[in-house]
């Protein structure tokens, strides 16, 4: 069916709305552990390890919650494409808030000993699961209520609200910071972590009112949902999950700006002496900028495509993470705090902004959501880990910052191979038509009734 034919059940500005609160939780939850892991759970959950080895010990858990999305992305996917978008929403939602809830619940090293570690870590997995089918599910969802013309920016809510999770974590960090250490050991990292149930209650609320997607409900009622999305997407779209793979590499600077970066400022390890104040006001203000230029550069690929945008904003990234890694090596914290900001603000959210529609325009309605989830995931799993390789690669010298630049560097590279081997002026396309492989077909059977 065309889109005209279901642009009367459309709803986009609900559907982006819902995107961003659950983005903003997923990365609220994200930066927050994040922020925690290279502040605080070295000394509460690794307290017998020196201090670099505490470190490294504690950003293995925040990479840990990249180990389960894979395994996560096929589950969610098969749900997503098989019983519906909202399905997933909700699940998501419910899943990770009650996870973040929990880490601020948990004992310490020092009560329970190993136990606690332990315990971190299974909440970190659920997390993990939980936002294997968010993102993907927030895209499919808002790609699909979205009008033709303007796919690219309804679609970068969900990235936008990444941004604003991102912005509202630091914040809430900045008072529980300044608390003195031992205020901040015993009960003040707490606090972020408990904070989360209000916005799950906000986001559950809004996603239990939103309608499905015209095209899924469309494939619904005529019997065209595969009775095994992931059969049909690993047979004939696997060229389009390869391709999502490398590309979501890019990810890795994400976690270089907001969680390595961090360590490598503030940590005694390196000797820098940025102050933790300091680095999490550039969060803040990064993220702020970040807000506005997202669904400006989104809106730019509805009319010019998405290739040059995505592109162009991998060029100027691998540019600017070697600069801002050399100034947090001279200790310059103006110059520090403006290339910064051009990086996670500006550049960076070129190829932030306008991923979520350039992997939705790789697949059909009848596998996008578990293709955007695999390929996505997969690909973010080098991302966890990031820190923790970055860490290795420092050595504990912080001369070394050119050996995580160029990490940073080749994942960029590696990312725009992938996005100029992709298919051209998708923008223009009809929904209905996208992700079309001529010749192929599955059995058709009718898929449970969509809300």
């Amino acid at each position: 069916m065309s889109d005209t034919t279901h642009e009367k059940g459309r709803s986009p500005r609900r559907a982006a709305i819902a995107a961003w609160t659950g983005s903003a939780l997923e990365y609220y939850d994200m930066a927050i552990y994040g922020t925690a892991a290279a502040l605080v759970f070295p000394k509460i959950f690794f307290p017998e390890a020196d201090a670099s080895t505490a470190t490294i010990a504690s950003l293995a858990t925040f990479g840990v919650g990249y180990v389960a999305r894979p395994v996560g992305s096929f589950f969610m996917g098969h749900i997503g494409d098989k019983l519906g978008r909202k399905r997933v929403l909700i699940g998501t939602i419910i899943l990770m808030g009650l996870s973040t809830f929990l880490v601020g619940c948990l004992p310490t090293y020092d009560q329970v000993g190993l136990l606690a570690p332990a315990l971190l870590v299974l909440l970190r997995l659920l997390q993990g699961f939980s936002a294997a089918g968010e993102q993907a599910g927030s895209n499919s969802m808002t790609f699909e209520h979205a009008p033709q013309h303007r796919r690219g920016f309804f679609t970068s809510f969900t990235l936008n609200g990444t941004q604003g999770g991102q912005v509202l974590a630091p914040l809430v960090f900045l008072p529980i910071a300044a608390l003195p250490e031992h205020q901040l050991l015993t009960w003040g990292w707490r606090i972020p972590f408990l904070l989360s149930a209000v916005v799950v209650a906000i986001s559950y609320f809004i996603r239990a009112k939103l309608d499905e997607t015209p095209e899924f409900r469309a494939e619904s009622a005529s019997a065209e949902v595969p009775p095994a999305p992931l059969a049909v997407l690993f047979r004939d779209h696997w060229r389009g999950v390869v391709r999502v793979f490398f590309a979501a590499f890019v990810a890795m600077v994400n976690t270089v700006f907001a969680v390595f970066a961090l360590t490598f400022a503030t940590s005694d390890a390196y000797g820098i002496g940025i102050s933790k104040t300091a680095m999490l006001w550039l969060a803040i203000i990064a993220n702020v900028v970040a807000l506005g230029t997202i669904p400006a550069w989104a809106a730019l690929s509805d009319r010019i495509g998405r290739k040059p945008v995505f592109v162009g904003g991998l060029i100027g990234t691998g540019v600017m993470v070697v600069v801002f890694l050399w100034t947090i090596s001279t200790g310059s914290l103006p110059l520090v705090m403006i290339t910064g900001i051009l990086l996670a603000g500006v550049v960076y959210s070129m190829p932030n902004s306008v991923w979520p529609v350039t992997y939705a325009e790789y697949f059909p309605t009848s596998v996008r959501l578990s293709g955007m989830a695999v390929g996505t995931q997969c690909g973010f799993a080098l991302a966890g880990f990031t820190p923790s390789i970055a860490g290795a690669l420092m050595g504990g010298e912080a001369g070394n910052w050119y050996k995580v630049a160029a990490f940073a560097l080749l994942a960029c590279t590696a990312s725009a191979i992938a996005v100029l081997s992709g298919p051209n002026r998708t923008h223009t396309m009809p929904t209905a038509e996208l992700g079309a492989k001529r010749g192929c077909s599955h059995k058709l059977v009718p898929a449970v009734p969509a809300n």
